[in-house]
């Protein structure tokens, strides 16, 4: 099996997940914690960190997640437990769809019906969900470039207008709303549940695990500063800016006289944006797979399945996308603690090899 590389993986760590989180996520923040929003941030980042560590422990074995749990609880319960895993990885992807539906209409084609431009999403979705894992990997080396010059053309056209004395005074808001705030925002961050399917894809070498961490530490950074200059520059207006990413650097002082040349920082930004949509569904659909047999020749069925599935909700959900947003960030945020926190624990007890379970047996 092709797999992708340590480069690649620090590639998705460090810069294709950060750039999922900045579409809504800051206006969320600001909702629940106003000017601490750098606060919850933060800690969902670490907390996020700890558990990308602790899943690179679990793949020095080389081993994928079916297998282990194969290994350690038997055929059956490894289809049920992987089946479950991969329909949290559809729920998680769910969010950054409607997110990204709501981009499209809002930023590029708002006077055109936002499905009719948003569909043809799936089409290419179900292409890139059909691939195998190393194709992914030689996208990540294309994007991280794209990535890290349009976050760094964003923030200079933006960081200049940014009053940094409007964070203060930290914890103005309140323990309670701190905490409201990192619960309610958790649905951004299952980067954990990413990586965990991707177990036994690449090849653990020494020091992995903290370098993994440090690489995604290093995009938290990212996020964290855009949140500080998103704030800085709407500060009590930040709570109505949807989409920040594409308004915080039309008040650039030279745009007047060049245009809006920002734009070329914002479609790569959105260019990434649409690969970082593909990823859980990719995962889930790799893990849907080995769930129900691991037939290589079912992959592109299961995509073009999963995707319509997708886009029929889409549909369902086109003019209740509050009520979907609240259902998934609050209502139900509890499951990405458990599948993004606590089950990347417990996945340290699985047996490695079937040799570990007949001496324990």
């Amino acid at each position: 099996m092709a797999k992708i590389s340590s480069r690649q993986l620090y590639f998705l760590l460090a810069c294709i997940m950060p750039v999922g989180k900045l579409i809504l996520m800051p206006t969320h923040l600001v909702y629940e914690a106003k000017n601490d929003l750098l606060i919850p941030a933060a800690v969902n980042i670490l907390i996020q960190a700890g558990m990308i560590f602790l899943v690179m422990l679990l793949s020095r074995s080389n081993k994928q997640l079916y297998d282990m749990l194969e290994y350690t609880f038997g055929r059956v319960v490894a289809k049920v437990l992987t089946l479950l895993f991969s329909l949290f990885l559809f729920f998680a992807a769910l969010f950054p769809l409607l997110e990204q539906k709501q981009l499209v209409q809002s930023v590029f084609y708002d006077t055109l019906p936002s499905l009719l431009v948003f569909s043809p999403f799936f089409i290419f979705s179900i292409y890139i969900c059909a691939t195998p894992i190393s194709s992914f990997g030689r996208v990540w080396d294309l994007l991280a470039p794209i990535s890290i010059v349009g976050f760094i053309g964003i923030m200079a056209f933006s960081i200049g207008s940014a009053d940094f004395g409007a964070l203060l005074p930290f914890g103005a808001a309140g323990t309670r709303a701190i905490v409201s705030a990192g619960a309610y925002t958790m649905s951004w961050f299952f980067d954990s549940a990413l990586l965990l399917s991707l177990v036994g894809k690449f090849e653990y070498k020494k020091n992995m695990a903290w370098k993994s961490s440090l690489f995604y530490l290093l995009g938290g950074f990212a996020i964290l500063l855009f949140l500080a200059v998103f704030y800085g520059i709407f500060e009590g207006l930040a709570l109505r800016q949807s989409f920040a990413f594409s308004k915080m650097s039309k008040y650039f002082s030279a745009i007047t006289a060049l245009g809006r040349i920002d734009y070329i920082f914002i479609y790569a930004l959105s260019l990434v944006m649409a690969y970082f949509c593909t990823l859980p569904l990719h995962a889930g659909v790799d893990c849907l797979n080995r769930a129900l047999g691991g037939n290589k020749v079912a992959t592109p069925l299961y995509s073009a399945g999963i995707n319509l599935v997708m886009l029929f909700l889409m549909f369902l959900l086109d003019n209740n996308f509050q009520g979907a947003n609240n259902l998934i960030t609050k209502t139900l945020f509890w499951l990405f603690p458990l599948f993004c926190v606590l089950i990347p624990a417990l996945c340290l007890l699985l047996r490695r090899s079937p040799r570990e379970k007949r001496k324990v047996s």
